[in-house]
């Protein structure tokens, strides 16, 4: 197949998105679905993916590595590693904290790690799936983040770590929280899948832990069908963090590349003797959570919008706050101090004295075709999964219990138009009103 047969198949391809996007794309409120999430793929989305399927770039190559190198300098890192999800690179990011070379400052089975109750299970899964004991601490009903003087009151003799995201794009008190982690000798990994863009007093979140995570699943803000990255500013931390992804080898030459360390037979590890292939000498207990080029095709087109993607987000949301402000029984969200949220969604809670209940507001959206979404897990310490795993609480957790029963979110992602929002802002007005 010729350049020229190629360009073709793209321009077919284009035209084809094209004829597909211009039906069916009015808003018909009531019928249309507003969904809470989802991705935003246009023609050069489309047409990024088909080039690489003639090429059959099918596992992780070239594309992948010019993505992680782009991404990591428009976040404002040293390193990026690409994975095959964000709660890979969750797990990756702490097992990599686990690893001998770190020595005493390795994290250890039974060392603790301060997370939050109120999230995501795959922010606290990879604490208990490294044998560490996760402490958590509670949230505040505005913000939906934890403070630094709750995570300060919760460091114990045996705290190693804090793991914890930005809530719902909204910036926790990341400044204050590093400080305290490099005041007390602790590791920061910052769970950012929710918060890409997010900025904390002017610096851009996911530049201020040890480690930094994002997903790029469609709900988040670059997607990528599923993926997900590891960051550090660490060379150390990153190299170890590449070893672990690909399998705990110990080369760094790509797959496909032979030789490039120009070391290759030459290495002496271990009890292994002179010269064993270092393709095949492993220094860690590793995994394969690698990523393909097809989906770094389509990160790569999709980076190209994330400031587009992100302006939509902050205009969606302020829409809603605005044009929700005084609607008596709801609690409305609110940035934290100092920060400029890219956010992931708009985060309601009932006020106690409500004369109405979650689920009977969340039901009359759902009949409107409105889509909603709890806040995750509310209380990871109420669910069956974790009933028998060792655990701590610091403070109490009244907040994540009322968030477990009272709270409910809606979308702001880009895919949402102004039409959509004011009919979400209607709808939840007549309801209250229908309620008072």
């Amino acid at each position: 197949m010729t350049d020229t047969d190629v360009q073709s198949i793209i321009e077919l391809t284009r035209k084809y998105h094209r004829e597909q996007e211009s039906s069916g794309t009015e808003f018909v409120p009531g019928v249309t679905p507003i969904l809470p999430a989802g991705a935003v793929l246009d023609e050069d989305d489309r047409a990024a993916l088909v080039e690489h399927a003639l090429q059959l770039r099918i596992a992780s190559g070239a594309t992948a590595l010019r993505f992680e190198r782009k991404f990591a300098k428009t976040i404002g890192v040293r390193k990026a590693h690409l994975t095959n999800s964000g709660s890979s690179a969750n797990l990756l990011a702490l097992a990599s904290l686990t690893v001998p070379e770190l020595e005493d400052h390795r994290l250890r089975p039974g060392d603790e790690v301060i997370t939050v109750a109120a999230g995501w299970p795959t922010t606290v899964n990879p604490i208990v799936q490294c044998g560490l004991v996760p402490v958590f601490v509670d949230v505040d009903l505005a913000t939906y983040n934890t403070t630094v003087e709750r995570v300060e009151a919760a460091i114990g003799p045996r705290t190693k770590a804090i793991m914890m995201a930005h809530t719902l794009g909204n910036p926790f008190q990341a400044t204050e929280i590093a400080q305290l982690a490099q005041d007390r000798g602790l590791f920061l990994v910052e769970d950012n899948c929710d918060a890409l863009m997010s900025t904390y007093q002017g610096r851009t979140t996911g530049t201020f832990g040890d480690y930094s995570t994002v997903s790029f699943y469609p709900a988040h803000h670059l997607a990528m069908g599923e993926g997900g990255c590891v960051l550090s500013n660490s060379v150390e931390l990153a190299r170890i963090t590449e070893s672990m992804r690909d399998w705990g080898r110990d080369c760094w030459c790509e797959p496909g590349e032979d030789n490039k360390c120009l070391k290759r037979f030459t290495y002496q590890m271990g009890d292994l003797p002179l010269g064993y292939d270092h393709k095949y000498i492993f220094s860690h207990i590793g995994y394969n959570l690698k990523s393909t080029d097809l989906q770094a095709a389509l990160g790569l087109s999709q980076l190209g919008k994330l400031d587009d993607f992100t302006a939509a987000r902050k205009r969606n949301w302020q829409r809603l706050r605005d044009g929700l402000e005084g609607v008596p029984g709801l609690l409305l969200p609110e940035a934290t101090p100092g920060s400029d949220p890219s956010w992931f969604a708009f985060v309601l809670t009932l006020t106690e004295d409500a004369p109405f209940r979650r689920a009977e507001l969340v039901d009359f959206l759902n009949a409107r075709r409105i889509g909603t979404r709890l806040l995750f897990a509310g209380n990871l310490v109420r669910h069956p999964a974790y009933r028998d795993v060792e655990h701590r609480v610091s403070g109490g957790l009244a907040n994540s219990d009322i968030i477990m029963e009272r709270t409910f979110w809606i979308g702001v992602y880009p895919g949402i138009t102004a039409e959509m929002t004011d009919y979400m802002v209607a709808s939840i007005r007549e309801f209250v009103d229908t309620h008072r």
